[in-house]
Formats: C-alpha cells, sequence, structure tokens
C-alpha cells in the first residue's frame, strides 16, 4: 500500500429549423439529407445513434433553440476553422511570435471559477455536502433541490442560443478505452469552448466512434450557454456572458452538468472542475475510486498532480502529490531536480483518478489532456519546463500583450527587452512600476500535454500508472516540519483531511523562507525514495510522524544556508492548538458525518502529543 506523506512547500428526430454542420465526421453523418427529418449516419441516420444520446439532444435542443448544430470531429481543419470564426468576432487575438497561439479578453466580470454559484444536486442533501452543526454556515459546498435546479433551468436557458450555433463535443477525461477513463457529452454555444476542450480533453471522432460501436456505453449530461443578460445586451459583444446569472449545477445521481453565464475556462470547460472533480467523485464514491482534488480545512482546494521520479540508480516511482494553488504543485510536476542524478517526469499537475486494481495496486491516470495553468508567477527561472511547453498551439487567457506579438505577465520582467511595449489585459498601455498589474492575476494559458518536454511515456497507459506514495503539501509556519510521513494509513488520511495552508508572512521566518523549493524538492523526494526502500535509519518517529534523520537527509550542495533543525522542529504546544482547530472545525463543518476513525486518529495525535 502506498505511503502517505505530508510535504509544505467534469425524441429521435432534430428539429426541423435546425440545421446540422458538422465539419468533417463524414465517416458519421451523410450530408445530403441535412434539411429533411431525418439526418443520415453512415447507412443510416441520426436515428441510429444511441438513443439515449439523440434524446439528450433533442431535449436540449428544444430548450435552448439554436439556429444550427455542429457536431465536433475534434479536426485540425475543424480548430482552424473555429479560430477564424473566433478572430472575425474578435474574441481571439492571433499571436504571431508563437505558433498557432491565440489571446482572449474576457468581460472583466467573468475571470474566474464561481464557488458561490456552483451547487450540487442531490434528493437528500446529505448525498452532496457534509452538514454543519447547528447556526454553523457550511463551506463545504453549496447544495441545491432537484425542484430549484429545475427551476433554475427553466429561468436561464428556453431560448439561450438562439442565434447561435450550438456545438456537440463527445469527450473523454482519460485515455479513450481506459478503464478509468469517463466520456461526456458538452452541449455549448461558444467555440472557445470548443478550441479549449480540445485542447483540454481527447474529443472528436475517436469518442463518438466508441458510442456508436458500443450504445450501452454511459456519459456524462454537460449543457453549456454563455447566456444572455435579461435585458438583452452583451456589455462586451466580443465575450457574450450573463455574470449576474450566472450558475454552475450538477446533479450527481443522474451525472449531469448544467452551466450558464459564464465563458470563463474553470466554469465552462465542463469536462475539468465539473466532470473530472464534482460529478467525479461522486460516481468514485459509487464505484469505489478515488477522484482526487480534496477541499482543505481552510476551505481552499488541494489539486493533485501525478509525477514519476527515477534516482541516479535508474529506479522508477510514481507519486501523487496533493497541493494547493499557489503552493508549487505545476512546479513540482514539472521540476528540474537540483539532486545529481535525479529525472522527474509528469504525468499531470492537477487532477488524478486513482483505483486499486485486481492486484492490489494503487493506480492512477490524469483525466486531462492539458495544462489550464495560472500564468503570472511562471518563468524560465520558476518553472522553465512549463515555458518549454506553453508557446505552441496555446491559448491565452487574460495575459497582457507585447507589441511584438507575444505575452508578458507578472514574472517576466527580467525576460523581456525594456524595448518592448506592453497593452495589458484591459487593453491599455501599461509600464513598469504600474499600480495595476499587467495580467490578470488569474489570467491562464491552455496548452497541449503532449507539448511538455518531460511528459511520462507511460502517462496515456490505459491501465494508470502505479502509485507509491501521496503527498499533501501546502506553506506552514515554524512548527510544521518540511516533511513528514505518517504513522499508518489511517493517520494519512487524517492529514490528508485536515490539512491547511497559510499564504500570509506566518509561512515565512526572518524575511524569507525556510526552504528554497523548486528544484530543491528533489532532496525531498530523495528521502521518500529512502523510505519506500525501506532503508534503515532514515526516519525518526515523532508524534505527529516520522521526520528525516540528519544523516539521510540531503543538504550537501544546496545554494542556500538551511537550518536543519527549524526545517524540522516539532513544537508540541503548536501542534496540541493544531488538534484542536482541526476538531473544533471538523466537527463544526462536518459534524454527524464526519468518520469515526478521523475522530479516533485526532485523539490518538492528541495522547501522544501529551506523552
Amino acid at each position: 500500500m502506498p505511503k502517505l506523506i505530508n510535504e509544505d512547500s467534469y425524441s429521435c428526430k432534430l428539429l426541423n429549423k435546425c440545421k446540422l454542420s458538422v465539419g468533417n465526421i463524414r465517416s458519421y453523418l451523410n450530408l445530403a439529407d441535412t434539411q429533411t427529418k431525418n439526418v443520415n449516419i453512415s447507412q443510416g441516420n441520426l436515428n441510429l445513434l444511441p438513443p439515449k444520446l439523440k434524446e439528450f439532444l433533442e431535449e436540449k435542443i428544444n430548450l435552448c433553440q439554436p439556429q444550427s448544430v455542429h457536431l465536433c470531429d475534434g479536426s485540425e481543419k475543424e480548430a482552424i476553422q473555429l479560430s477564424k470564426l473566433l478572430q472575425n468576432q474578435k474574441t481571439l487575438t492571433p499571436l504571431p511570435k508563437y505558433q498557432n497561439c491565440w489571446l482572449a479578453r474576457t468581460n472583466p466580470a467573468d475571470v474566474a471559477r464561481v464557488e458561490s454559484k456552483t451547487f450540487l444536486c442531490s434528493a437528500d442533501k446529505k448525498q452532496s455536502i457534509p452538514q454543519p452543526k447547528e447556526n454553523v454556515v457550511g463551506k463545504l459546498g453549496n447544495w441545491i433541490s432537484p425542484d430549484d435546479m429545475d427551476e433554475a433551468i427553466q429561468q436561464r436557458f428556453p431560448g439561450s442560443m438562439k442565434g447561435r450555433t450550438m456545438y456537440v463535443i463527445p469527450f473523454s477525461m482519460g485515455p479513450v478505452g481506459s478503464p478509468l477513463a469517463k466520456i461526456g457529452i458538452q452541449l455549448t454555444d461558444s467555440p472557445y469552448v470548443v478550441l479549449s476542450m480540445r485542447i483540454m480533453t481527447r474529443m472528436g471522432d475517436t469518442v463518438l466512434q466508441k458510442l456508436l460501436d458500443d450504445s450501452s456505453v454511459e456519459f456524462v449530461r454537460a449543457l453549456h450557454s454563455v447566456g444572455t443578460p435579461t435585458n438583452g445586451q452583451h456589455e462586451y459583444q466580443h465575450w457574450p456572458c450573463d455574470p449576474e446569472r450566472t450558475i454552475i449545477l450538477h446533479r450527481l445521481e443522474t451525472h449531469e452538468i448544467v452551466s450558464y453565464g459564464s465563458g470563463y475556462g474553470g466554469n465552462s470547460l465542463l469536462g475539468k472542475k465539473c466532470l473530472a472533480l464534482r460529478i467525479g467523485s461522486y460516481i468514485a464514491k459509487t464505484e469505489g475510486w478515488l477522484a482526487e482534488h480534496i477541499k482543505r480545512i481552510d476551505d481552499a482546494d488541494l489539486f493533485s498532480q501525478i509525477l514519476g521520479i527515477t534516482n541516479p540508480e535508474g529506479k522508477k516511482r510514481y507519486i501523487a502529490a496533493a497541493f494547493p494553488s499557489a503552493c508549487g504543485k505545476t512546479n513540482l510536476a514539472m521540476m528540474t531536480p537540483t539532486l545529481p542524478g535525479y529525472k522527474v517526469h509528469c504525468v499531470g499537475d492537477d487532477i488524478a483518478w486513482m483505483k486499486f486494481n485486481e492486484k492490489g495496486e494503487l493506480r492512477a491516470i490524469n483525466p486531462e489532456n492539458g495544462f489550464f495553468g495560472v500564468a503570472p508567477g511562471t518563468s524560465n527561472s520558476t518553472n522553465p519546463i512549463a515555458m518549454k511547453t506553453i508557446f505552441k498551439n496555446t491559448i491565452f487567457t487574460n495575459v497582457a500583450m507585447t507589441n511584438d506579438g507575444g505575452v508578458f505577465w507578472e514574472g517576466l520582467e527580467d525576460e523581456i527587452s525594456p524595448e518592448i511595449k506592453i497593452t495589458d489585459w484591459l487593453q491599455h498601455e501599461w509600464k513598469k512600476g504600474s499600480k495595476t498589474p499587467a495580467a490578470h492575476p488569474n489570467s491562464r494559458f491552455c496548452s497541449p500535454a503532449n507539448q511538455c518536454p518531460i511528459l511520462d511515456p507511460n502517462w496515456e497507459d490505459p491501465e494508470g500508472v502505479p502509485i507509491d506514495a501521496i503527498l499533501f503539501g501546502g506553506r506552514r509556519p515554524i512548527g510544521v516540519p518540511l516533511v513528514y510521513e505518517s504513522l499508518s494509513w489511517k493517520h494519512g488520511v487524517y492529514i490528508g483531511a485536515s490539512m491547511r495552508s497559510e499564504t500570509t508572512a506566518a509561512a515565512e521566518y526572518k524575511g524569507k523562507f525556510l526552504w528554497p523549493g523548486f528544484g530543491e524538492n528533489s532532496r525531498v523526494l530523495d528521502w521518500i525514495f529512502q523510505r519506500l526502500d525501506n532503508k534503515e535509519n532514515t526516519a525518526e518517529k515523532t508524534a505527529i510522524g516520522y521526520i528525516p534523520t540528519k544523516e539521510t537527509f540531503k543538504t550537501d550542495g544546496l545554494t542556500e544556508n538551511v537550518d536543519f533543525e527549524m526545517l524540522f522542529a516539532i513544537n508540541k504546544e503548536f501542534w496540541k492548538q493544531e488538534v484542536d482547530d482541526i476538531t473544533k472545525y471538523l466537527d463544526e463543518q462536518v459534524g454527524s458525518d464526519l468518520p469515526q476513525d478521523i475522530i479516533e486518529e485526532a485523539e490518538a495525535l492528541r495522547k501522544r502529543l501529551n506523552e
């Protein structure tokens, strides 16, 4: 069983008025009959599609009333056509400095995920979110009743696609055909979403063929519309949205996703957070596996990356690591090790789907097909691998633009010529030293994973890669060791459930971090290797878990002086307060839903601290 280690650092007829445009999917559809009630498919017609898919399409076409329907094939030709369409609509601006890269600027009111407008729907509220104690405001998710969800849909979606094209996106989260993968069908009126889904998922012909070959294959139903404000006017014509009425809904039992009003990726790319994490977590619970993405004790999210590590002797291990945003998750997944002889390969930087196979091995896949990363802070000094990945076939959103046809964001100040002129994400002239940022703090790059120079050769293994250790991490104050190992599997689950991260100067010591991070984290991975190989005298048992011995944790060659004693100091008074805070939080927020094992682990930790 993998060790658990803590590191700090998504009727059978089309309407007559609905014209079907299908791109290059001619192997499935005969376009000669597009104006008739029956649209041919191969040797038949649209009625030969799986009945569930036909029913889904007809229902949503009736609801949204699009002008046309486009069944996406995922081809290069289709992508070129949609890119030109979006350029003509001024949604995308070409970036001639790079190969097939584009810049999108959103409505300033549509720049991030809207967790406050995101709801889970189930007949039983307990199936969706934990039940907090009476008079306590719950922070671990929002629930909506089935009737209220239906009402919310009826208030927004009737006629929402009038005058627009409905794009039908067949997509797979995970390698097509993998026993760990899940298929979805997303309907959207945003060609920006189509292009982004082509990057972030396996999308198009191969997925549709899977459904055509076997009508019993289930799929997640996903509906998205950018919407139209109640006054009928879009403030920014190039970026239609309805931010005042934005809502993201998930009907758990029937595996349905409904998103309205936002074009931003986190709210509109419904294979990502919506399927891979929210619906995925429910499916995983019912099927007996893990959709790894955790709500931390401080109400933020932990994102899971998978990386392969090879030591100087040529032995390879795979590790899943759950880190909060801004705590180095992508940097870890794309690490350039400073410790000689070590190599890191990236399987994924955001989400992990994990399942024990028949042999008892924990296997994991990255359900995504691309990187949807935060741009600010990414540079050649912090993440050179990411910089080698993102300047080809990429959609940048809300970053600044340079007059030579490139992009800019905070963190690239030392990598750009002083002569270069910069236009910020709001299309205003920007100069270094300005009080406002050039790029939106949540600006993004959306890049294909196969462009990563250290992409693991087994990243698309349908069986997944074998996980040897699971890391939980974040920025923590003095008193929390750089790395420590759980005492047992249950203790490791407690560590994951109680993880939190500091975002203030409390994470610093005398004006700087205790640990340099980035490539130096290879030293942490080296110690993990030693523990996995059961090397003797590599760890000291403490009340909170196993910490490295000074003799086995490699600090030679560090570019910065590190206080080893301070790095692994354990302040029992700090930890007693930590247990009290965690226990109080879980009692208030999870209440009667809290597993007894977690309660017992907290008590056991308190007892060890008092010994």
